[in-house]
């Protein structure tokens, strides 16, 4: 696809830009997640033998996901300290905007004690976007937690939410005049279900009752943060970032359509009935579908799967930033969207689609601001450990070498057409 091919035309401000979060790149971090890796790294690696085997490349990725070194972050990709190389990467492909999250681990490693020398990190790094033109997105919250905040109970404890307030008042103190794009929480209810339902990431509970009370939590400090920032920088836009699949018929029986509404509703417009007064816009991370028959979840279809064994249907977040701007009329950015191609084999096919989707769904009324792809780098795939590549940029993490996909390439090609 090519914008001589396809006649499309996106507005000369609309970010075009690639995310990462600071856990799965930066490399040497401390909060609760490293702290869990060390503790089920062996555990994971015994489990992948029965838990993946049915993934497409787990014949290829064997080896290291039985590996107990994979669960362990670790160097990452030491981003930390190649920023600015990956920067020059960002600016060359001519993309305008990077979303990233601002580790709250380094800021205040203890209750209560800033870490100086990591805000001015943090404020160097951003100068570095600015310099080269780049919109930064910024991320509070992307699942890892001080280890301090963790022990006193973390999310679950309503009284704690002010901790979490008082690191973002920090951060829009010092760092602010930098920023305007602020994702609040990534994927609150990925982090609820996966730490307090499924069990399979810290704290590694399973309470239902527990997972609504932390959902609750996240909502009311989603709601105190944008009164915050608002009451104090009004140049900051507040927004948080959803994952949101598209739900859909697999027949017209009755039982279909009310499993649809059940599913859109719990995974979607529960948490975002409580802060939808408190959005400046929305971030929509898209990765897959859901098809429904009766009450089950069948497979999409005849359709390929990524290596981390999802549905690839790209072209359906049409019908997802559809559904979520007549729902909210809040304007939307794509800030996730990618798929994990070790051999870069349908990485192409996939941005294509999903392009072509997101300029369908603009042309039916919705106000999308920005298409940020997920990611940038290979990175540390949280509980899958390092084997999922979804990087534009392939990382040796012997060497920490990168080099960009053909997939990357094209990518970079189009955005230059399109933004021209």
């Amino acid at each position: 696809m090519t914008k001589k091919t396809l006649p499309v035309s996106f507005p000369k401000r609309f970010l075009w830009g690639v995310s990462t979060s600071a856990h799965q790149v930066e490399g040497n971090t401390h909060n609760q997640w490293t702290v869990w890796e060390l503790e089920n790294a062996k555990s994971l690696a015994k489990q992948a033998e029965y838990k993946l085997t049915y993934l497409p490349a787990w014949d290829e990725i064997k080896d290291q996901a039985t590996d107990p070194a994979n669960y362990i972050s670790g160097r990452a990709d030491e981003h930390y300290d190649l920023y600015e190389r990956d920067f020059d990467v960002v600016k060359a492909m001519g993309l305008n905007s990077f979303r990233f999250s601002i580790e709250w681990s380094r800021i205040e490693p203890q209750e209560g004690s800033w870490d100086a020398a990591e805000v001015q990190h943090y404020r160097e790094y951003l100068q570095a976007l600015k310099k080269r033109d780049i919109e930064p997105v910024i991320t509070l919250m992307h699942w890892t937690l001080p280890t301090w905040f963790a022990k006193k109970g973390g999310f679950e404890k309503r009284a704690n939410v002010k901790y979490f307030v008082r690191f973002a008042e920090k951060i829009f103190e010092e760092l602010g005049s930098e920023l305007r794009l602020v994702v609040t929480l990534n994927e609150p209810e990925v982090y609820v279900a996966e730490g307090w339902i499924e069990g399979a990431w810290p704290p590694a509970k399973q309470s239902k009752l527990m997972a609504v009370r932390v959902y609750m939590n996240l909502a009311y400090a989603h709601r105190q943060i944008y009164r915050l920032a608002h009451r104090t920088n009004r140049r900051l836009k507040i927004g948080l970032s959803k994952n949101i699949a598209q739900h859909t018929r697999g027949d017209d029986a009755a039982s279909t359509k009310i499993m649809v509404w059940l599913q859109q509703y719990v995974a979607d417009y529960f948490f975002l009935g409580r802060v939808r007064r408190q959005l400046d816009w929305l971030g929509i991370n898209y990765y897959f579908s859901n098809t429904y028959r009766g009450f089950k979840r069948v497979e999409g279809g005849p359709v390929p799967q990524s290596d981390v064994g999802w549905d690839m249907q790209p072209s359906d977040i049409q019908f997802v930033l559809e559904r979520l701007w007549r729902k909210y009329q809040k304007p939307l950015i794509v800030t996730e969207n990618g798929v994990a191609d070790q051999h870069d084999k349908y990485r192409k096919w996939w941005i294509a689609q999903t392009i072509s989707a997101l300029y369908k769904a603009m042309q039916n009324g919705v106000k999308l601001d920005g298409y940020i792809h997920w990611s940038l780098l290979d990175n540390f795939e949280w509980a899958f450990g390092h084997w999922p590549r979804f990087g534009l940029l392939e990382v040796d993490y012997q060497t920490m070498k990168r080099r960009p996909r053909e997939s990357a390439k094209w990518f970079a090609k189009l955005v230059k057409e399109l933004r021209s």
